[in-house]
């Protein structure tokens, strides 16, 4: 079975306003909340989002018919673009970052045109609402050097074994493997905690990865990576594992799959080991690896194939190209250079 089945949550979770105010649905009227219920149904089961996806969008969603509810709207039918600029107007009196509120903008416009898409509403306002360029800064990357020093500094030495026990170093082990796994695939972190023993393919040096919306992809991995991920097969996760670890391929210190926030904390820690290394967590791992690709020469569009990106469009505000790279090619392609 793969990932999409084995990071299905359960239950729907209640949306609150990033503010802290919680919007739960059960002070909405009937026909919101029925709305509300059909369409988290939808994000998981049609669409096939992760519970953290479906969380966000929910929870934005049901701030927005709450606004919607205390403007005397009933019912997902009388939603129109003032009841939708109002909610975005509110959010930005209480100083929400442009991001957010490029967030809260695009979930509000999957909702109503999902719901008219359903009958619930006549015409989708939402394809007229427009919101300011997020202008979101991209996150930090390491240096080549930097990262070749934190996967070094990560290998568990012959001392350290010795003084950690079995557990500490089958944990080391793992953290290990994670780290070279993340650099060298560029996955993200829910991808890489959905990871099953059967998705890592040695022969062909490559991971059977279940990204966002239930699509499956094919990334390849170094041969380092699959020297760590072995090291880990072998001698860390036989100590962890336990009745309750399944095929996962990753596994937290009391043997169930390794979750998002384990490896955000030992990502943290192994960059913190190495002086000078900025701080990053998974997704600085992430777009350290497409930036050093496209570094190394790769074009973009093998860049968004192996980051999982639906549209190029997301792969070129998340990649950069560094100066050093912009030189060479104007270097080696204008005639004047």
């Amino acid at each position: 079975m793969l990932a999409s089945a084995r990071g299905a949550g359960h239950g729907d979770p209640v949306g609150a306003d990033a503010g802290g105010a919680a919007a739960g649905d059960g002070a909405l009227p009937a026909a919101m909340a029925d709305a509300l219920t059909a369409y988290t149904r939808h994000l998981r089961s049609e669409r096939g989002l992760s519970e953290h996806s479906v969380r966000a969008y929910r929870g934005d969603v049901t701030t927005l018919l709450d606004h919607a509810h205390r403007m005397g709207v009933d019912t997902p039918a009388a939603l129109d673009l003032l009841t939708l600029r109002s909610w975005l107007a509110g959010q930005a009196s209480r100083g929400r970052a442009k991001t957010t509120l490029a967030r809260r903008a695009a979930a509000a416009r999957t909702f109503t045109a999902w719901a008219t898409r359903e009958g619930l509403l006549g015409r989708d306002p939402g394809a007229l609402l427009a919101t300011p360029r997020s202008g979101r800064p991209l996150p930090g990357v390491l240096r080549r050097d930097e990262a070749v020093a934190v996967l070094e500094r990560a290998v568990p030495t012959d001392d350290a074994v010795g003084e950690q026990g079995p557990a500490e170093r089958a944990v080391r082990l793992r953290d290990l493997a994670v780290l070279e796994v993340l650099y060298a695939s560029g996955i993200r972190v829910g991808e890489l905690c959905g990871l099953d023993l059967p998705d890592v393919d040695q022969g062909r040096r490559v991971l059977r990865v279940m990204g966002k919306g239930a699509k499956e992809r094919t990334v390849p991995v170094g041969v380092p990576a699959l020297r760590a991920l072995n090291g880990w097969l072998s001698d860390g996760r036989p100590v962890l594992a336990g009745s309750q670890s399944g095929p996962a391929l990753f596994l937290g210190r009391r043997g169930r799959r390794i979750d998002p926030r384990t490896v955000r904390r030992s990502v943290h820690e192994l960059l913190r080991g190495v002086d000078g290394v900025p701080d990053l967590g998974p997704h600085g791992i992430r777009h350290s690896a497409a930036t050093h690709l496209l570094e190394g020469g790769a074009d973009l569009r093998t860049v968004q194939e192996l980051l999982g990106h639906a549209t190029l469009a997301t792969t070129q505000i998340y990649t950069h190209v560094s100066v050093e790279r912009l030189k060479a090619t104007y270097d080696q392609a204008h005639p004047r250079a």
